[in-house]
């Protein structure tokens, strides 16, 4: 999550070494087991126990953008914001740093306990782990081979695939096409699971769908990419063991022996500004460098490799909010155009899904996350999706099952519009009424 939701959005990073993934989400999974070529790698076994978490619930006086981005700057990990205040997570670190910087500290105490899940919950079967995302997307790519094929764009920290679906009439793999492009990806933050459940489940509705004649149009004449999961070190250690870790980073064991990189400000564009941590055991520690993570690295080298790519879509939870570039700037982009199509199908796809359109930096800057550097770098229209619910209150991170088949069906039309424009996004500035593909059915 990007930490703009109006209300809660809790990112928690646990503090221990790199745990074996537990293989279901609570014993009582799809049953659905990757072939052996799509395997996890053997990691650690788990620890029998985990250490507490020493972070503090911090409420802060902050009633400007400016006060705000201080507080991310020291390393708060801002969750909330109300009038006049925000509240988050920070390190006794963070907190010493916050206050060094003048802001004045409202409260700090012990995490509270109605912000923990305890028991692994058994309704949450329903959303997918490493091995079930790489099994189901084996198994979308086997059923359409005329349409759909499978690769790794790289490895992460612990050896794991990163797997890309891809849709593409003419092109297989790493092959080159040159259909219009997009890219959707989902779990960049671990504990984010439902962001890993919604590209996925999408990219089966199309191939579901593919007789429908508007969608089938899509597909002859797109190159669409769906990679479900960059983090999924980080997505396996969370759901380890027997309750969740409310784990935020990667699962880099850095010098400290704390856990973990922010991976959404570790791209390239603005590294080490404002809005990120150069302190590793805060949760939006951002690397000892820009990219110096294999999974960022994995993800910059794809879209490098990828000519044709007009678009891009990250899916984080939660807040609700459509998000467009700039993150690490106040300013809005320079181009008039393209900040006019960004404005036009923000707010398109914020009528769609019920979602706040805005710029990223709206509430505070924050630096070094894909967008920025998708955009900033190779001109594409990027965008991030903060997920249902919009607080911690109404689930946070955890919205259990019930939340998955809502989100997708919320970010179904979105993405057949996204689709749709893939061809030249800039259309929508120019005609917008004409770029309404998405509203006129929904199978």
């Amino acid at each position: 999550m990007r930490n703009l939701s109006l209300f809660a959005a809790i990112l928690w990073t646990a503090v221990s070494a790199p745990a074996a993934p537990d293989p279901r989400f609570d014993g009582q999974g799809s049953g659905q087991t990757a072939p052996e070529a799509l395997e996890a790698p053997c990691a650690p076994e788990a620890p029998a126990t985990f250490p507490a978490d020493q972070r503090l619930w911090v409420v802060i006086d902050a009633g400007d953008a400016k006060t705000r981005t201080a507080a991310a700057t020291a390393g708060v990990s801002i969750e909330e914001v109300r009038p006049g205040r925000v509240s988050g997570f920070a390190t006794t670190a963070a907190l010493a740093r916050a206050k060094a910087a003048g802001l004045k500290i409202l409260s700090a105490d012990p995490i509270p306990r109605r912000l923990r899940p305890l028991d692994f919950p058994a309704k949450d079967a329903a959303y997918h782990n490493f091995a079930e995302t790489a099994a189901e997307l084996k198994s979308l790519a086997d059923k359409a081979p005329d349409l759909a094929s499978l690769f790794s764009i790289g490895k992460t920290m612990q050896d794991r695939d990163i797997w890309a679906l891809r849709l593409c009439p003419d092109a297989k793999g790493t092959a080159a096409s040159k259909k219009p492009g997009i890219l959707f990806l989902g779990m960049h933050h671990a504990r984010e699971h439902l962001s890993t459940d919604v590209p996925l489940l999408l990219a089966k509705r199309l191939l579901e769908n593919r007789k429908d004649p508007e969608v089938a149009s899509l597909l002859a004449g797109r190159d669409i990419y769906v990679i479900a999961m960059v983090n999924p070190d980080g997505g396996e250690y969370d759901i380890s063991g027997d309750r969740y870790h409310m784990h935020r980073k990667n699962m880099r064991v850095n010098a400290d022996g704390s856990l973990g990189v922010d991976l959404n400000r570790n791209y390239g564009w603005g590294w080490g500004g404002k809005g990120s941590s150069a302190y590793p055991g805060d949760d939006t520690y951002r690397g000892p460098s820009a990219f110096s993570e294999p999974e960022t690295k994995a993800v910059k080298a794809f879209v490098e490799s990828r000519a044709n790519l007009t678009t891009l879509l990250s899916y984080h939870t939660f807040s609700e909010l459509v998000l467009y570039p700039w993150g690490g700037s106040n300013d809005p982009i320079d181009d008039k155009v393209a900040l006019k199509a960004y404005q036009v199908m923000a707010e398109e796809m914020g009528r769609m899904t019920g979602y706040r359109p805005m710029q990223s930096s709206g509430l505070y800057i924050a630096t070094g996350d894909l967008t920025d550097w998708s955009w900033g770098e190779r001109g594409i229209f990027s965008w991030t999706f903060e997920l249902t619910p919009k607080s911690i209150w109404e689930g946070g991170f955890y919205p259990g099952a019930g939340a998955i088949a809502a989100a997708v069906q919320a970010n179904w039309r979105p993405m057949l519009y996204l689709i749709d424009l893939a061809d030249d996004p800039r259309r929508a500035a120019r005609a917008p009424d004409s770029a309404a593909f998405a509203l006129r059915r929904s199978p």
